[in-house]
């Protein structure tokens, strides 16, 4: 739900952040929403609004990490197309200084995922996300009142063809998902002989196709 509802709120941006900035925060607080939405918002709507907005992401992308582990990991890197150098990098940098990643990149999907993954403690974790995200809330809305005028100039300027650019928005992302599932498909779309060779190389090492995850992988 969170993946649809970003989705559709980041489309959905150029045509309604300036009639309705909360609705599209609620929707996607990525950072492009944020910055053009300081000048149609209040301070204390965009702040609260973005904060658990992000927050909410960010947890639940560190339980998902936690719980699923390498799986869950391997699928959005699939997903949001990063090479495999980036995946190992990013395991390295967590594990040596993953406190630096949570707080200097606090919206990024992929340290929140990591983070869980890594194991790093959920306090800790918490901490500085809040730390962070308050840290990233700030920057956002002071560039976007230095840069005010400019911001409402684009916006202006494309107005009349937003609703163009909202379908284009859209026609990539459906053309984007389309290809990553032609590439990625789920396990179901497999051949019938590739799930038959893998449920009895399971049963061959005495394992159960059909067990969920093991008890000790949960917290």
């Amino acid at each position: 739900m969170l993946y649809i509802t970003g989705t559709i709120g980041t489309n959905l941006g150029p045509a309604l952040i300036d009639d309705h900035p909360a609705v599209v925060l609620l929707l996607s607080s990525r950072n492009r929403n944020l910055f053009l939405s300081v000048p149609y918002i209040d301070p204390v709507p965009y702040a609260v609004i973005g904060f658990l907005r992000l927050l909410l992401v960010g947890v639940v992308l560190y339980m998902v990490g936690l719980w699923f582990g390498h799986r869950a990991v391997a699928w959005t890197e699939r997903q949001v197309g990063e090479m495999p150098a980036l995946y190992r990098w990013f395991e390295r940098g967590m594990d040596r200084a993953g406190w630096a990643f949570v707080l200097l990149m606090p919206g990024s999907n992929l340290v929140c995922m990591m983070a869980g993954h890594r194991r790093m403690r959920a306090r800790q974790f918490v901490s500085l996300l809040v730390i962070g995200l308050i840290g990233k809330l700030i920057m956002l809305w002071a560039g976007g009142k230095i840069l005010e005028d400019q911001i409402r100039d684009v916006l202006d300027w494309i107005e009349g063809y937003q609703w163009w650019i909202v379908g284009g928005l859209f026609a990539i992302s459906f053309l984007q998902s389309a290809r990553k599932m032609s590439k990625n498909p789920p396990p179901a779309l497999l051949d019938d002989d590739t799930d038959d060779t893998d449920d009895d190389s399971e049963r061959e090492a005495g394992g159960d196709p059909d067990a969920g995850p093991a008890t000790d992988a949960l917290p």
